[in-house]
């Protein structure tokens, strides 16, 4: 759902609390409708993100990493400009409005104290930040906006700011009285409770107006034409939430979906989904937003990205698979290599009994328990001698082929299993870095073109690095070419080695520095490796371990591929909230 604006004053008083007086250390803008600004101060750091994007338009702390242009946009450059080292003097809101400002306090090179505003107005299309002087003057924006595209106000660099045109339409609900409300419901048209109040009231959305329904009716979607009382349910219900508004009562609930996904979120617990959604609190009004936008996005852009390569490894596994089904059709076929063999036999046997012209013959099997009979096609154009010469030959050749498909099933098997472990780490990867760490991988195999490397590009990420409950350092390779690395050369002999059993997944070092992990980090490394598998949906994934000196590279092993031995199994679960928790942020 968009952040409507009680859900933004909740976001408001949170951030009021945490970064009113921190200073601004540095703007970025990894997006083009994201602002990133470092925040220090207080002796503490966080990172505020800013989006005026037409569906995602928002403000929080965020915990997320981003990857930035190599050039910085020029709004970005303008912002560094004006606004690096300002101090955040206070964070304000129009009544029930979707904008926020932004009151910094900065000065010029000759030290001169001036105050500048940054103004996130999020309401839909029209979605935009805007940074104004001391006197109001619009310096520049994300989004300008002329008299062409807007007859109601123009948003452009040099004019005096004038805010978004209020919803003269609809009603404040704060404010309005219970008379007003029984006189407006006893006016209502026939239709439903919550669309209803959405086309009366400002800042109810969607969610609200049917949980307000719910509260009063037990029902999302209610009809006003039911209501035989005077509304007191409905006003009961609408009042309750209000006066919580009023109080600042807000609390940070996120509904999910049986697979954990979030799909919306509210300031107010919501009963109306009952057992069908799962309703879980939030830690903050940031943490929930930070999920519910920041990570879907990530997720959604990440996946974009890997469409390409994964539409391309998938192609050669489907290739593969193709190759192998005709490889071990001809190997059943190959498998008739004595009965060549045999016909020849016999043929030589009877050689007396033959002449050439005969197109079959039929003669004693003595090949078969009972002695049946057989009988055999002859090519009437050769001699006998060449009719069993020729069975000979395709015995030998039968033979030949049969050794020859055997290992290069085996080969293609074995390459199968690599190219589907590559797959399940296109599908895991985090950020850029991994799936440029994949494609590289993919070149050096051959699967992809060898892309040329520019100049001061990163050509390796780190393992992925978790510290246990009781300190231990935890390391998840990332590719199947940093798990060769991370297991074979970075790792001690005596590290603790995991990896999810029969499956793929990454794998898991345990840096133990020659002193073996606890229960604990033990079960905690279980659990990172079942979640960075293709078990990760699994409640119940069974994880080997052992000591990194019983692992061994196969000999032509593909990257990733170990066999190891004297090994241990555990059972673990994966748990996303304890790898985000346990996780070392660079």
């Amino acid at each position: 759902m968009p952040l409507d604006a009680i859900c933004l004053t909740a976001v408001k008083n949170e951030l009021i609390g945490q970064i009113r007086g921190m200073k601004i250390d540095k703007v970025q803008q990894p997006e083009r409708d994201v602002i990133l600004l470092s925040l220090r101060g207080q002796g503490k750091a966080y990172k505020l993100l800013v989006s005026a994007g037409a569906g995602d338009a928002r403000i929080h702390l965020t915990e997320f990493k981003f990857d930035n242009p190599k050039t910085p946009p020029m709004f970005c450059m303008l912002l560094r400009k004006h606004i690096s080292g300002a101090r955040i003097n206070e964070i304000t809101q129009p009544p029930v409005e979707r904008v926020l400002t932004l009151i910094l306090e900065t000065s010029d090179a000759m030290g001169i104290i001036s105050i500048k505003s940054l103004i996130i107005e999020m309401i839909g299309r029209l979605s935009n930040i805007i940074l104004l002087d001391d006197e109001g003057i619009i310096i520049d924006c994300t989004r300008r906006i002329g008299g062409e595209l807007n007859n109601k106000r123009s948003v452009l660099p040099g004019l005096l700011y004038r805010p978004p045109p209020a919803q003269e339409d609809k009603l404040d609900p704060l404010v309005i009285s219970d008379d007003e409300f029984y006189n407006l419901l006893k006016e209502a048209n026939n239709t439903t409770v919550d669309k209803w109040l959405i086309s009366k009231f400002k800042a109810l959305s969607p969610l609200i107006s049917r949980e307000i329904t719910w509260r009063a009716f037990a029902e999302p979607d209610y009809r006003l034409d039911a209501i035989k009382d005077d509304g007191a349910a409905l006003r009961e219900a609408f009042y309750t939430l209000i006066k919580q508004v009023r109080r600042n009562d807000y609390e940070p609930w996120m509904i999910k979906t049986n697979d954990n996904e979030t799909f919306d979120f509210s300031y107010t617990y919501i009963q109306q989904y009952m057992n069908i959604y799962k309703t879980k609190r939030a830690e903050s009004f940031s943490g929930m937003l930070d999920e519910h936008f920041t990570r879907s996005s990530q997720v959604r852009r990440m996946s974009q990205r890997c469409a390409e390569t994964l539409k391309t490894m998938n192609n050669a596994r489907n290739r593969l698979v193709r190759k192998l089904a005709v490889q071990k059709l001809e190997l059943n076929e190959a498998s008739e290599q004595d009965y060549y063999r045999e016909c020849g036999d016999i043929i030589i046997a009877n050689i007396h009994l033959l002449k050439k012209g005969l197109k079959n013959f039929t003669a004693e099997d003595f090949y078969s328990e009972d002695n049946k009979l057989r009988e055999i096609e002859l090519d009437p154009l050769k001699t006998p001698q060449q009719n069993a010469a020729k069975y000979y030959k395709a015995y030998n050749k039968a033979k030949n082929a049969q050794r020859f498909l055997i290992e290069q099933i085996q080969k293609g098997s074995t390459e199968l299993v690599y190219l589907e472990s590559a797959i399940e780490q296109i599908k895991r990867v985090d950020d850029e870095n991994d799936l440029k760490g994949i494609r590289d991988e993919m070149s050096l195999t051959g699967y992809l073109r060898t892309q040329t490397q520019k100049k001061g590009e990163k050509t390796e990420s780190s393992p992925h690095q978790f510290l246990s409950s009781n300190g231990m350092r935890i390391f998840v390779g990332r590719n199947n070419i940093q798990n060769d690395k991370l297991t074979l050369k970075t790792a001690s002999r005596f590290d603790t080695w995991l990896h999810v059993q029969k499956k793929h997944g990454a794998h898991v070092i345990i840096s133990g520095q020659g002193v073996s992990p606890d229960d604990e980090t033990l079960c905690e490394a279980a659990s990172i490796a079942a979640y960075y598998s293709s078990a990760r949906t699994d409640t119940k994934v069974p994880i080997d371990y052992t000591l990194v000196k019983n692992i061994k590279k196969p000999t032509g092993g593909r990257p990733g591929m170990v066999i190891y031995n004297d090994f241990k199994t555990i059972i673990a679960s994966p748990d996303e909230e304890l790898v985000n928790r346990l996780r070392v942020l660079f």
